[in-house]
Formats: structure tokens, C-alpha cells, sequence
């Protein structure tokens, strides 16, 4: 149905105190699942990155690439392998995240909010010492849990009216290169930067009280909810870290944390700019 300019002016009418809300605010996006592959789910959510910017929000990208490293492993001959959900990485593997995340990936992403008008640059975690880890278990490899995040570039590009795009790997004291659980990452990251909101992009819409009825979303969550979720069996399986990363987020000083459908087009705008909202939200 075509939708008359009236409508239009009312839905940014609606939007606006939402844009007064944020602007000037920092929040953090942790970009993955299918909305990193599908490419019409990709230019749309760049889209709403740099929506957001100009309307004076100050957005930071977090992305991981986990199918895309499974790949490039597969193509070189080496079998993929993970443990409690992380992924075993040797010092051969270890180069290849750095390369596929922080080369492939992160420029890539660079590159398409540049011809959409944007104004990005790439970061890993390496850079200035921004992701600063040691290593989480001898038996994982290169798989660093994180000790420290230096803010110091993030702010500095965004003073500068940037949008960071943040790779999670992460340098340990001699120059050692970790793999950053994307998610892990993200949360810190925001807490680091007292952000107005965290938003987990993830391929479900959210927390669900029936797995297989959308309708029983969850749409908030108090972190001291939590616990009995688990222990219901709601939260459970590949959501079970996710939620530990939003909570992790909260008690570190973020306002809002969200996890939201990413395969729904513009489903960050949806979330942050109108009465209804998307996803599960965790305060």
C-alpha cells in the first residue's frame, strides 16, 4: 500500500522524541548473524548506521565473521573446531581471524558505508591498544579473554564525526594477537564507553518463551529475571552466552541492552525510533 506524505511526516513526528533521546548518546551495534550475508539486510543496515549518525548519534560498529573465518579455513584445508562455543585457534588459525576480520570483512564494510554517503574507518582491536587481552584457556590457543579496553580512538573518531568499525581481535603485552568472542567484545567495549545502549543483532526475534511461536517474545527483561529463565529452559543453548554478554553490559553501566531480529530490514531504526520496538530488551 502506498503511504501518503502525511503518514511519513507522522512516523518522524513519532520518531522525534526518540532522536532527542539518543542524540548525542553512544550506542554500540554488534553487527552479526544473517544480516552480515544477505546483502539487501547489509546495505540496510549500514543504511541505518548512517541515518543514525546524522541525526547525531554516536554509533559504534562491533562486528564478528565467524561463517566467513569457517570458510576461509575450509578453502586452506583445515578443519573448523570449537569448544563450549569457542573456536580452537592455532597460531595458523589465529591468522587467518586477524585476516578474514580485520582485512576482508572490516574494509569491506568501511568501504560500502563510503558509497552510501557514510563516513567510516576500521579498527581491530590491535590498534592503539584499543582490545588488550591474555589468553583465556592454554588449551583454546589464541583465544584471548579481554583485560583492558583503551576508549581513547573510539572517542577520538567520533569527535570527529567517524563510525568506527571494530574488529574483535585483541593484542596481548608482546604483541601476541588473540580471537575476541564478538559478543564478549561488544559488551565491553560499551561498558568502556558508559553507552546509552547496546544492540546484539542476532538471526531470532528474540528471547522466546516458545521457540517455535514468535508471538511469546519476551519483550523486557530485568537482569535479575534472568536466573529463572535459564532455569525454565527459555534462555538456553546458543542464547545462553548472548544473554550473559547483555548482562555483563548492564552491570558494567550500560542503560539498555537489546537483542534484536536482524533479519528484519531496518530493524535497528524499529527499535530505537518507534512506540513498538523489536527484540527482547534487557534493563
Amino acid at each position: 500500500m502506498e503511504m501518503s506524505n502525511v503518514q511519513r511526516a507522522q512516523i518522524l513526528t513519532e520518531a522525534l522524541p526518540y532522536i532527542q533521546d539518543y542524540s548525542g548518546k553512544v550506542v554500540v551495534v554488534k553487527y552479526g548473524g544473517n544480516a552480515m550475508i544477505d546483502e539487501d539486510l547489509k546495505r540496510a543496515v549500514m543504511g541505518d548506521i548512517i541515518l543514525l549518525r546524522l541525526i547525531g548519534v554516536h554509533v559504534v560498529l562491533v562486528h564478528g565473521g565467524g561463517p566467513e573465518i569457517t570458510d576461509m579455513l575450509h578453502r586452506v584445508g583445515k578443519k573448523s573446531e570449537f569448544r563450549n562455543g569457542l573456536r580452537v585457534t592455532d597460531e595458523e588459525t589465529v591468522e587467518i581471524v586477524q585476516m578474514v576480520l580485520s582485512g576482508k570483512i572490516n574494509k569491506t564494510l568501511v568501504a560500502l558505508m563510503g558509497s552510501m554517503g557514510g563516513r567510516a574507518i576500521g579498527l581491530c582491536g590491535a590498534d592503539a591498544g584499543l582490545i588488550h587481552a591474555r589468553q583465556l584457556d592454554a588449551d583454546l590457543g589464541y583465544v584471548g579473554e579481554i583485560t583492558d579496553i583503551d576508549t581513547q580512538p573510539i572517542h577520538d573518531l567520533l569527535d570527529r564525526g567517524y563510525i568506527p568499525v571494530i574488529s574483535t581481535v585483541g593484542c596481548g603485552d608482546n604483541g601476541e594477537v588473540y580471537n575476541i568472542n564478538a559478543d564478549t567484545a561488544a559488551a565491553r567495549i560499551a561498558g568502556a564507553l558508559n553507552a546509552e545502549s547496546l544492540i546484539t543483532m542476532t538471526d531470532i526475534a528474540g528471547i522466546l518463551r516458545d521457540r517455535e511461536d514468535a508471538s511469546t517474545l519476551i519483550s523486557k527483561i530485568n537482569v535479575s529475571e534472568a536466573p529463572q529463565l535459564v532455569r525454565d529452559g527459555i534462555i538456553s543453548g546458543g542464547m545462553l552466552p548472548k544473554v550473559e554478554c547483555c548482562i555483563e553490559a548492564i552491570r558494567r553501566g550500560v542503560k539498555k541492552v537489546f537483542i534484536i531480529d536482524g533479519r528484519v530490514p531496518h530493524s535497528i531504526l524499529i527499535e530505537m525510533l518507534t512506540d513498538e520496538g523489536i527484540g527482547t530488551m534487557f534493563v
